[in-house]
């Protein structure tokens, strides 16, 4: 019986030590980004764009395996028709505690709680987990204090009782994203975005003519594993806000992200405007560029995707990429802000 006993254990043993050995099966995602935006709390002397962006992983079913929401809630003082062309901004999930949401008790679902947004955010990312983009779609919302929050009562008691249509939207973008990117790993992975917005292109109201508020936010979305990227995208958005001398709104103009535009964005007909910076004769269109600019990223670390020469056009003060692999492959855009956005998304992966 001993012998039989110690025959039995070491065949587990032999078995674990066989299971422990197996490599992981490499599996198939895809990595899909959205965009909702909104600039309807645009009013006299204060010029917004509300971004939400939304990243998703999705499994071979289509299922969410994993992801990350943000808001860049962009801002800008205009009561006399001037800009800040020097302005920073931060986003919600950046801004953390500081965003000031808990201290607010706005206590949508009558619990008594109110969690600060990134907790809300986070909440709402966990439960997307397993859905698919019609199960998303599906989710049910209800009016409370001027809000429209979850119906469902497992996500109110996770926390998140705020306004939730954005988020939803977005996440349906991200899982419909036909410009996502397929790709393969059998390792544990974390997802990241990231969007970051400059106000340099604004200009001033005069008597004479209308200024424009220009909040430009670049957004990237990465899945990383071991500090490596194994799959990025890219994408960014132009809304323009006219505003008159007085701070008043005169008009408000947004079509779509550069990538959802593709050929409307309208950048392959500057071959025309002497735009062929690599001189192979052809400008791709931003959607394009962009793409190629995810793939070249990939097995690079956020130090390795910042550290990436780049050179300025002479004449031109557009700084592109200095590697003659990127520029081959059509990528002559100015990826300064790309850098830094892809780089940070790296960064923010969890």
């Amino acid at each position: 019986m001993k012998r039989i006993f110690a025959m039995l254990l070491c065949l587990c043993m032999i078995v674990a030590i066989v299971a422990c050995d197996t490599p992981a099966k490499e599996a198939d995602y895809k990595l899909g980004m959205g965009v909702v935006v909104s600039m309807d709390s645009s009013k006299t002397g204060l010029a917004q764009v509300d971004a939400t962006v939304a990243t998703v992983v999705t499994d071979a079913d289509g299922k969410i395996v994993a992801c990350r929401i943000d808001v860049a809630q962009n801002k800008m003082t205009v009561t006399d028709g001037a800009v800040d062309t020097a302005a920073t901004f931060k986003t919600k999930m950046e801004l953390g505690d500081a965003y000031g949401m808990a201290p607010v008790k706005i206590d949508n679902d009558g619990n008594g709680v109110t969690k600060e947004w990134y907790e809300q955010a986070k909440a709402f990312e966990s439960y997307v987990v397993g859905k698919t983009v019609a199960e998303v779609e599906a989710i049910k919302t209800k009016e409370a204090n001027g809000h429209q929050i979850a119906v469902d009562q497992a996500l109110l008691d996770a926390g998140c009782s705020m306004q939730i249509t954005d988020f939803i939207a977005a996440v349906v973008k991200a899982c419909k994203d036909e410009q996502g990117v397929s790709f393969k790993t059998a390792s544990e992975f974390t997802l990241g975005v990231a969007a970051n917005t400059t106000a340099e292109e604004s200009t001033a109201a005069t008597a004479e003519a209308n200024g424009t508020v220009k909040m430009y936010t670049d957004f990237a979305a990465t899945v990383v594993v071991d500090g490596k990227i194994v799959a990025a995208l890219n994408d960014a958005i132009q809304p323009n806000i006219a505003i008159n001398a007085a701070g008043e709104i005169v008009e408000k103009a947004y079509k779509a992200t550069k990538r959802e535009l593709k050929d409307e964005y309208g950048m392959a007909p500057a071959l025309g405007y002497g735009m062929d910076w690599n001189g192979d004769g052809k400008v791709l269109e931003w959607y394009l560029q962009s793409a190629e600019f995810s793939k070249y990223v990939v097995g690079k670390t956020a130090a390795e995707v910042e550290a990436m020469a780049t050179k300025e056009v002479e004449g031109k003060g557009y700084v592109i990429s200095a590697e003659d692999a990127l520029l081959s492959a059509g990528c002559t855009i100015q990826i300064t802000a790309i850098k830094a956005v892809v780089a940070e998304a790296v960064k923010n992966a969890r």
